[in-house]
Order: C-alpha cells, then structure tokens, then sequence
C-alpha cells in the first residue's frame, strides 16, 4: 500500500511540473513601405506561458525598428506591435522574437518592400500625409471623406492610372474633408499620369508631350457653398458632381455656406487627365463644385486636359495666379452663379473649345451681395485651334477686365455675347479688353469681338499690352522651364 501511494505522488509531481506550449506568433503579410515614413506591423501573439518580452531586429538591409507596444508581463494574449522606418530603397525582413515566463521563444518574420512608390485604392478615412520624395498612384477614384483632412506636402508627385467610365481615376474631396495641398515655387506638387516618368525633383516630363491627354481623371473638390440648380423647375440647393455616379452620396455638393473651407491648394500642376466618363463627357483638371471663400487656392497649371481647365460650379472660391495650356475644352468655365474671383491667369493655346465658356445661373437663386463673378489680369493666347474666344450665354453673370488677347486663329470669335441685363437682374460687363491682330489673313477686331463694346477695345502692338498677367509668377511652372511662354513673349 505504502508502495502505491509513492508511486501515485510521484506521477501527480510529473504532471505539476509539465510547461505550457511555446508561444504562437502570427506575423503580418508582406507590405510596402515608403522611403522615410514610419510604419507599423501588428504580431497576434499567444503565450500559454505568460508574456515576458520581445526582441525585433531587421536583416537583409539597413533599416529602424522598434517595439511600439506589448503585452503586458504575464498575459497570455495580445498584439505586439512594431514601428518600422527606412531612409533608401530596399528589400527587408523584419524579425521578432517572442519570449514566455518559462524562456521558450518563437520567432516569426515579415517582409517589407520599400520604395519611394506607394499605391492609393481606398479612400481616406483617416487624417493622412503624404510626404515628400514620394509618389503616390490613385489605382481609383480615391475621396477624402467627410470631417477628414489629407495633406500632401512639397515635392509630391501623384500619378493616376488609366481608366474610364466608372474606373476613372481621380482625387475627390467630398463635402467636410479638405485637402492641404501646399507646394512652393521650389518644390511643386504634381499630379499626372502612371505614364510619365517623371520623378519627384523633375518639373518636365522626360517621356510625355504637353498635348497628351485623357490618360488619368483628375482633382475634384466639393463644398457646402451656394450653387444656382435646378432640375425640371425644382430648385435646388444641393447636386451631384458631373462625373461621379449617384451611387456615391460622397459627389454632392452645394449648400447655405459661403464661407466653408475645403482647405488650401497653391503651386500644384494638374497634367494629361480629363478621362471619359461618358459620351462627350469628360472629367476637368480641377473641378470645384460648390467650394466657398474659406478655401484657398492659388498656382495652379492645368497642362494637356482632355476637358476644361477648371471649371466652376455655383459657390464662392477665389482663385489667382493660373496657368491653363493646351486644354482641349474649354479653358476656364463657369456655372451656376459661381460668384468668385480669377485674378492674374493666362490662357495658352486652347484645342476644339473656348478660351472662357461663361454660363450663369441655372435655378432661381442669384447672390444678392455679390451677383456676378470676375475675371481679371489676364492673357490670353488664342492659337489656331480654339473655337471660340469667350462664349456668354443670356444670362451670363460675370465681369471682365484688364485682358489681353493675341495669337488668334482664323476662326476665332466672341460668341452670343450681348451686354444686357441677364437672369434676375444679373449683368455681364467687360472692360478694358487689349488686342493684337497681325496677320493679313486674321478677321477684324469687329469679328473677333462682336458686340463688344467698341469703347472697351484698344488694339496694340504685339506683346505691347499695357493691361494682362503678371507672367513672373509662374517660373515654378512647366509652361515657363519649357519655354512655352517665352515663345508667345511671356
């Protein structure tokens, strides 16, 4: 009997002294990482043992790494997590050991790929930053969400991939997000195509033409302003943005807000976009639906856009120091009693459009402080392809002043111009209009610009314009390092 029990107890000891299995680390799928930017990796762990501690490390290249967060001692689940940076291009592994209160350790590994390129197919749900040196591709239509900020520092270049219809690729900032776009005259921001190039650093393309275009969508900024719609004799304050299906609530636009602030954008280029999304429906290098005076945009080049250059849904915005080349519709065009001010512009070699398409109200509703919006200091170089110069319609609101125009093609000609009191009241003036004709075969001053007012029309010498742009602005642009305008005396 004494011999049984001994026995018994010495298996019970063998059983009290078994240790719990080893940890269990699940690591992370391989990623892409970007050139200087941290990055965290998230390790599931279990430890039967209890947790003790970790140990990272990186091999197959020159890179940081660092333990973010942990269990805590003792526990017997949770995440490790680890903040990953590298400052070169490269191919890594990122190593972590998991050790229990018992010292068994399991290891469990990721790899990381790190480029200066990063792919963009999900909206942006969270406050984001782009960062310098590195480029960005929008694989869709990417939006900034409501109540959310995306910030795009110096030297980005952005690069959309081909599509068309639904699977057009553009950057959308719906109504409450904003978009911190801040280049300098030194390191401009870029959004262009996958097919280019272009490299951060560069201003010109080292593959592409300045007349390419279609090849990516383009920048599409909503706000909460007031626009003048309406649909079937209902009026309406709020409507979707052309190009962006109903299906998406995040393409409206329109508003009772002035004021409202969709962030700031200044020295950014906008090239080659302007995809089909429809028949005869294409998207606009920057499109601003309903976008109030709290925004800020200033230097901006739209280059080679299969439509407009911008164009301006109803709201507030005031927009200076634009350079539109080679667009292939219309240059700057304006809709729905937008009511802000383009100051300082110049308007390089429209193709198959007009230099300005004016439209005006389209509802009821007519700003009652400030009823027309203005165009003012600007140049205009026609060339031989543009088809009309500035197209008014009726009830065109808006006034232009201090232009002046030369470069003109054959064809070219003011259309359905007429100085008169429009919709609700609205008028259209123009003043202070130069001209420069200098081919025996170019129409009269009287053809060119027909109906307006003889008395608001001086002709001049060549590039002898006392009213236009100030051209010294723009030496950040690909149309100034070029030499673009310096070929038509800017």
């Amino acid at each position: 009997m004494l011999c049984i029990a001994a026995i018994t107890t010495f298996m019970a000891c063998n059983d009290d002294d078994a240790t719990p299995d080893s940890p269990k680390v699940t690591a992370p799928e391989a990623a892409q990482a970007l050139i200087g930017e941290p990055i965290d990796f998230t390790f599931p762990v279990t430890i039967p043992g209890g947790y003790k501690s970790s140990a990272v490390t990186v091999t197959g290249g020159t890179a940081t790494a660092s333990l973010t967060s942990e269990p805590a001692v003792g526990a017997t689940s949770g995440d490790v997590v680890v903040t990953f940076s590298s400052a070169v291009q490269q191919l890594v592994t990122i190593k972590l050991d998991v050790t229990d209160n018992n010292n068994k350790t399991t290891q469990a590994s990721a790899a990381v790929s790190v480029a200066n390129t990063l792919r963009v197919s999900t909206n942006i749900t969270t406050n984001t930053t782009w960062k310098t040196g590195n480029i960005y591709v929008l694989g869709t239509r990417v939006t900034v969400l409501t109540g959310i900020t995306l910030t795009i520092e110096p030297g980005v270049v952005v690069k959309g991939e081909a599509g068309t219809g639904a699977n057009a690729t553009s950057l959308l900032v719906a109504r409450g997000g904003k978009l911190m776009a801040m280049g300098t005259a030194a390191s401009p921001i870029i959004f262009t195509s996958v097919a280019d190039e272009l490299q951060p650093g560069q201003i010109a393309s080292p593959n592409l033409e300045p007349t390419v275009n279609g090849l990516w969508g383009g920048i599409i900024i909503l706000g909460k302003a007031r626009i003048s719609a309406s649909n079937s004799g209902a009026q309406l304050t709020e409507v979707q943005i052309e190009g962006i299906p109903t299906s998406d609530p995040n393409g409206l636009y329109g508003g009772s807000d002035d004021a409202d602030n969709s962030g700031s954008i200044s020295y950014v280029s906008i090239r080659h976009g302007g995809s089909l999304i429809g028949a005869g429906n294409e998207i606009n290098g920057l499109t601003l639906g309903g976008v109030g005076t709290g925004t800020v945009i200033n230097h901006i080049e739209v280059v080679a856009n299969q439509d407009d250059g911008i164009e301006f849904f109803g709201g507030t915005v005031n927009v200076s120091n634009v350079v539109i080349w080679n667009s292939y519709d219309d240059a700057l065009d304006t809709d729905q009693a937008y009511n802000g001010n383009v100051n300082n512009f110049i308007i390089v070699t429209p193709n198959t459009g007009s230099g300005f398409e004016l439209d005006g109200p389209e509802g009821t509703y007519i700003n009652t402080t400030k009823r027309n919006h203005k165009f003012s200091n600007g140049t205009v170089y026609a060339g031989a392809n543009i088809a009309d110069l500035i197209d008014f319609d009726a009830n065109s609101n808006v006034e232009m002043e201090n232009i002046y125009f030369y470069g003109f093609g054959n064809a070219t000609k003011v259309t359905e111009y007429t100085l008169m009191v429009g919709f609700a009241g609205s008028t259209s003036s123009v003043a202070n209009f130069q001209h420069t004709l200098t081919g025996a075969t170019d129409p009269t001053a009287s053809v060119v610009f027909a109906g307006i007012p003889a008395g608001q029309l001086s002709a001049v010498a060549v590039n002898a314009n006392t009213v236009g742009a100030n051209a010294g602005v723009f030496g950040w642009t690909w149309a100034r390092t070029s030499g673009a305008l310096t070929a038509i005396g800017l």
